[in-house]
């Protein structure tokens, strides 16, 4: 419980204060791709990706989501002779997935919202996400007609999101009330 009461403490850090550092780091991190190892994530869609995937509270909401699941199930399996790794992934992880969809919703709106971050590590245009661009587009003198019309625009692929994954977010949601 010490881990996870520090893993969760790192919520309460403001992005603006590990920024610099956290550049510093993916700059000088090795990728090994199809076509060789490079250096640095700068300029790509990773760089934009993997440090979000875990953060405190999907930590947290992961924890709280096992720590949730009946034993015997567990108990059960390892009895049956499966291995751990079995028991993960034939009892834990088919019963994870209100956990799976509530992360991923919330990752999902946090890392399509992102502003700064994109900002400082991606340079070149076709690497931009939609906010960054949306930056660059009210630097141009356009019309609140286009404006209104690409905001518009940027809601879809949240909708589409939420309404493919609607059904597990709202079990996950449900189930937190229930005492088993």
């Amino acid at each position: 419980d010490v881990v996870l009461s520090i893993v969760i403490a790192t919520l309460i850090i403001p992005f603006e204060t590990i920024a610099i550092p956290l550049l510093l780091l993916v700059s000088k991190l090795p990728w090994i791709g199809l076509d060789g190892l490079h250096w640095g994530w700068l300029n790509t869609y990773r760089v934009q990706i993997i440090p979000w995937i875990a953060d405190g509270l999907t930590i947290f909401l992961f924890v709280q989501y096992f720590k949730g699941l009946p034993g015997e199930l567990i108990e059960a399996s390892r009895a049956e002779g499966a291995s751990w790794w079995q028991v993960y992934y034939r009892v834990v992880m088919p019963l994870s997935g209100p956990v799976l969809a509530t992360a991923a919703i919330l990752k999902f709106l946090v890392m399509y919202n992102q502003y700064l971050w994109p900002l400082i590590v991606v340079q070149q245009e076709n690497y931009r996400p939609v906010m960054v661009g949306l930056g660059y587009f009210f630097q141009l003198n356009v019309a609140w007609g286009e404006v209104m019309a690409y905001l518009t625009l940027i809601t879809v692929p949240v909708l589409i999101f939420y309404l493919f994954l609607q059904r597990a977010f709202i079990a996950s949601i449900a189930s937190t009330g229930v005492k088993g």
